[in-house]
């Protein structure tokens, strides 16, 4: 069969490409999609399904007729490998290839487009052949903030479409390692998710099951603000900022009831046991799982508008203890803006709340916003006349107000003397220095007087770890 090009093609024609050359990477041996390797690619790895591969490639018809090239638009084509977004030929094909490895595929249209095409290019039950440069790939972003700290590579598919959520009981099979070194030796844990105080059961770790499949084997690249972060972990001999690999088999596990599975009663008795959980959590320093607690309550009950009596009550002291305790665990990790959110949901349950007026104004003077943070003060005041704490701090940021205008008066005092003094000669230079000229430089003292959460709980009677209850919504 002679090969054609089409009128506007100026190039010499190309030769048509035999059928059935190469291996069959068919799960049915079918014939589907034949592999011919052009170049061997370098070492033994090759992408998982889920991985973001690139690539450059070239298809053709049989007759050689050339339908699309990346290579002429001059840029890699990327996609997620066996998650469906090209065809199945790709899928089974890209995921045989190693890293530089050059390839021709010869795809049955039943792996290709099938029956229709894809007009106007392809026509109608087309076997398609394609050069695929395989360039690079990387693994699948699971980080619940994607910000590829969690990178997954599935060694093993899982079985069926469900994965664990939090406090689900699972059994893993996994082992950890840093670069070369292992830390932990292959060893199987259950355990369940959020309650577990085994230090090597990361957040990222945790973060990584939740996207599992059972039976499913993966590697997880965990990166250190997932792991042990900053300060590493000395008695498991992990230097900071470390990235982990966790190698893992999800077993099995045994889903939690949703909050739409359960009824009103039972919503409130798994509030109270998941308070009770962040509050040790909380104590032992483990903010996150003492958050992801705390967050569960809120998820149980903020629907629940329309109870009354003992119901309603309990509901609101428990939604209203989250809030305050939620804005507690914000303060340790100097998320303020969560801590003022926090703040203002409990003060819409219990208007005249001192702790939260309390804490909203910490939140305040951690943003530099004194003027706000001595109202919020003053609220406790009026609500506490006794409390010291309160008092204090009111002093403490009124200093700052005042040595803040005082600072500006300054700097627009040499602003004045400059511009005056170099009127005549102004240039886009000297102004910038005398923009300069007076602002200073942060420093630590700037920050003085910022109250510890240690120094609040004493202002409210309580020692730390935060463990006493009274009407304020303590940590309890």
């Amino acid at each position: 069969m002679a090969s054609t090009e089409p009128e506007t093609m100026e190039t010499e024609p190309v030769k048509e490409q035999p059928v059935g050359i190469g291996n069959d990477l068919t799960e049915n041996k079918d014939g589907g999609v034949l592999k011919e390797i052009l170049r061997e690619g370098e070492g033994d790895d090759k992408p998982s399904k889920g991985d973001k591969v690139s690539v450059h490639y070239v298809g053709t018809l049989l007759d050689g007729t050339k339908f699309d090239s990346s290579r002429d638009r001059g840029e890699l084509f990327t996609f997620n490998l066996g998650k469906g977004q090209v065809i199945k030929a790709w899928d089974i094909g890209v995921a045989s290839m190693r890293k530089g490895e050059l390839a021709r595929l010869t795809c049955k249209s039943e792996y290709a487009y099938g029956e229709t095409g894809s007009p106007p290019t392809i026509p109608p039950n087309s076997t398609l052949v394609f050069e695929v440069e395989l360039f690079s790939w990387e693994g699948e972003d699971v980080s619940p903030n994607k910000d590829k700290g969690i990178i997954r590579s599935i060694l093993q598919e899982g079985s069926n479409y469900k994965t664990p959520s939090d406090f689900a009981k699972v059994t893993i099979n996994y082992s950890v390692q840093l670069d070369q070194q292992v830390l932990v030796e292959p060893t199987t844990s259950t355990f369940t998710l959020g309650e577990s105080e085994d230090p090597i059961i990361t957040t990222g770790l945790e973060a990584a099951i939740k996207k599992m499949k059972e039976k499913e084997k993966s590697k997880f690249i965990v990166s250190p603000a997932y792991a042990y972060g900053k300060d590493g972990n000395k008695e498991l001999g992990v230097p900071p900022n470390a990235t982990l690999t966790y190698n893992v088999e999800l077993v099995s596990f045994e889903k939690a009831k949703k909050s739409y599975e359960m009824e009103t009663p039972e919503k409130l008795e798994q509030s109270e046991i998941r308070k009770a959980k962040g509050t040790e959590f909380f104590k032992k320093g483990l903010t996150d799982k003492a958050i992801l607690n705390y967050n569960t309550i809120i998820e149980y009950l903020e629907s629940e508008t329309t109870l009354e009596g003992e119901e309603k009550e309990k509901r609101d002291a428990l939604v209203l203890a989250a809030h305050l305790n939620l804005a507690a665990c914000e303060l340790r990790l100097g998320e303020d803006t969560k801590v003022i959110e926090h703040c203002n949901s409990a003060l819409d349950i219990s208007k005249d709340n001192a702790k939260a007026f309390f804490r909203r104004a910490q939140a305040h003077q951690n943003r530099r916003d004194y003027e706000l943070a001595v109202q919020d003060y003053q609220k406790v005041v009026a609500l506490e006349p006794e409390n010291k704490a309160a008092k204090n701090q009111i002093i403490v940021c009124k200093k700052r107000i005042q040595e803040e205008h005082q600072k500006e008066k300054q700097l627009y005092a040499n602003m004045f003397s400059q511009m005056t003094q170099q009127s005549a000669k102004r240039t886009d230079s000297s102004d910038e220095s005398v923009f300069k000229e007076g602002i200073g430089e942060w420093n630590n003292e700037m920050a003085a007087g910022m109250m510890p959460l240690d120094q609040e709980v004493a202002a409210f009677g309580e020692t730390m770890p935060l463990g006493t209850d009274n009407n304020h919504g303590n940590i309890h």
